[in-house]
């Protein structure tokens, strides 16, 4: 191999490296969704046991936001409510309501509207979508909502868990206080970190 053709491989895998790494640094973070229950907290750290048994470290990151988890009601949704509505897909193409969060009205804009796999049970799904008619039947409310891409129709039937959003402080991050972390992002050294939390206030446990 002559010293042209050594240059030559040597500047083309310089080449394929510097790409790969640039690939690389490109990805965005991977996140984890957490959900459990607060063992300690010091400070901005918690450590949160989550419902697989693992025990996980999070830190808050400024300037971050604790949003409360209240009971609420069907009643409490209404036409133009925008709501997170956790289900099991049905076999005519609707939706069965295993939960439902209701935004907080500044949540509006701000968290997006869509259709998504989730993964509170297998197969489960989300939708967040504003409620545009509501419907009552034998075997409960019948909710069509409407996203940016669609819309659904969903059976939400009356033992289904409904929980509000409501502003929360980090007074209210207390050992025993059941958590989700909807996006905690995993940095370089295996850490985890969160600018937002939601908690179950007055016993709540997050349904979703």
């Amino acid at each position: 191999m002559t010293m042209t053709i050594r240059r030559l491989y040597g500047v083309i895998l310089f080449g394929v490296m510097l790409v790969a790494t640039v690939s690389f640094a490109q990805q965005p973070p991977s996140t984890v969704r957490i959900r459990g229950q607060i063992d300690q907290v010091d400070g901005d750290l918690l450590q949160i046991k989550a419902r697989s048994g693992e025990e996980m470290k999070v830190k808050l990151v400024d300037p971050a936001r604790v949003m409360a988890l209240v009971k609420a009601s069907l009643a409490d949704i209404k036409v133009g409510t925008f709501v997170g509505v956790t289900a099991m897909p049905q076999a005519d193409g609707t939706q069965k309501a295993i939960a439902i969060h209701i935004f907080h009205e500044s949540q509006k804009g701000v968290v997006p509207e869509r259709f998504l796999p989730w993964d509170l049970r297998p197969g489960s799904t989300m939708t967040n979508a504003i409620v545009e008619t509501s419907v009552t039947g034998v075997e409960g409310q019948t909710l069509t909502v409407k996203y940016k891409d669609g819309e659904k129709k969903v059976l939400v039937p009356p033992d289904t868990p409904i929980v509000a959003v409501a502003p929360g402080s980090k007074d209210e991050l207390k050992p025993g206080v059941s958590t989700i972390v909807m996006g905690a992002t995993k940095q370089p050294d295996g850490s985890l970190t969160t600018p937002a939390i939601y908690v179950g206030s007055g016993g709540v446990i997050p349904p979703m």
